[in-house]
């Protein structure tokens, strides 16, 4: 596989700029952002929107997923005082649609539930006016912290499969992939009103059949939205980029997601979960 990205992955503006004003802003806050923690190449576009995904209970992870940047360790106690400052910097930045998401906390009870609860809460007391998003972990299939994120009324709730089944054991080694596909289905049982979003990457090895495949389950599980992105392996040492999967084969994946049933899709080379996720949310 060639080092050189083919021009369709190369990102549409240069990070340089807005890493020195948002960026700085965010970390004097003492927020963390997963743009900066999983090394979107999408960070400079989002940022010059004046738009992040703010990653909530830390930046350590303690799951060690071999397709993320996001270093893995031993977090740190949560921080109670998270949600406000994560509010106050959404009122800050004049955000209108606001993304949450943060690192697996298997060592909490509830894998941090409460306080996407409280996080969610947060921003629509400083920003009443705001639409919010969340992207949680699969919480071990806690179905009682499902219900807690649910019950705090996102207008999105978003879970990643990230992959076909067969990769798991080498891309998910700590995750299950129809633990996630149940996390799905519980969020729309719960809340049919609320979205229901989940996305893979491509670009791993897995065959056209086995992406159709997945689609299908998530339609089965009541997942609307979804999303699908290029596989760019962060370092060496993560899982192997097999191939650059190329722009028509987005868009066939785009046409057939269609016609089973998504309502919402966004399929490229440089989508990522949270990519434009207000107009995606809009349908």
């Amino acid at each position: 596989m060639s080092s050189k990205l083919p021009e369709w992955l190369r990102p549409a503006a240069r990070k340089r700029p807005h890493l020195e004003s948002l960026g700085r802003e965010l970390a004097d806050m003492g927020l963390h952002t997963v743009c900066q923690s999983a090394r979107c190449p999408n960070l400079g576009e989002c940022f010059g929107r004046g738009t992040a995904t703010f990653l909530i209970l830390g930046d350590a992870c303690t799951r060690d997923c071999r397709f993320c940047a996001v270093e893995p360790g031993r977090p740190a106690a949560p921080d109670p005082d998270e949600p406000r400052r994560v509010g106050e910097a959404a009122k800050r930045l004049g955000l209108r649609f606001v993304v949450i998401t943060s690192v697996t906390r298997d060592d909490l009870p509830d894998g941090g539930a409460a306080y996407f609860a409280a996080t969610l809460h947060a921003v629509r007391d400083f920003l009443p006016g705001a639409r919010v998003e969340v992207l949680v972990p699969d919480f071990r299939g806690d179905r009682e912290a499902v219900r807690v994120v649910v019950s705090a009324r996102p207008d999105v709730f978003g879970h990643n499969v990230e992959t076909v089944p067969r990769l798991y054991p080498e891309v998910r080694p700590q995750a299950d992939y129809r633990r996630s596909l149940e996390v799905l289905r519980l969020a729309a049982k719960l809340a049919p009103e609320v979205v229901t979003k989940s996305g893979l990457m491509v670009g791993l090895g897995e065959e056209d059949e086995e992406v159709l495949a997945v689609l299908r389950d998530l339609r089965a599980a009541e997942v609307s939205a979804l999303t699908i992105g290029q596989y760019l392996q962060p370092t060496r040492g993560h899982a192997l980029m097999v191939e650059y999967v190329h722009p028509e084969v987005f868009a066939e994946y785009d046409r057939q997601a269609r016609e089973m049933g998504f309502t919402r899709v966004m399929s490229g080379p440089l989508v990522r979960s949270s990519y434009h996720a207000e107009g995606l949310a809009q349908g």
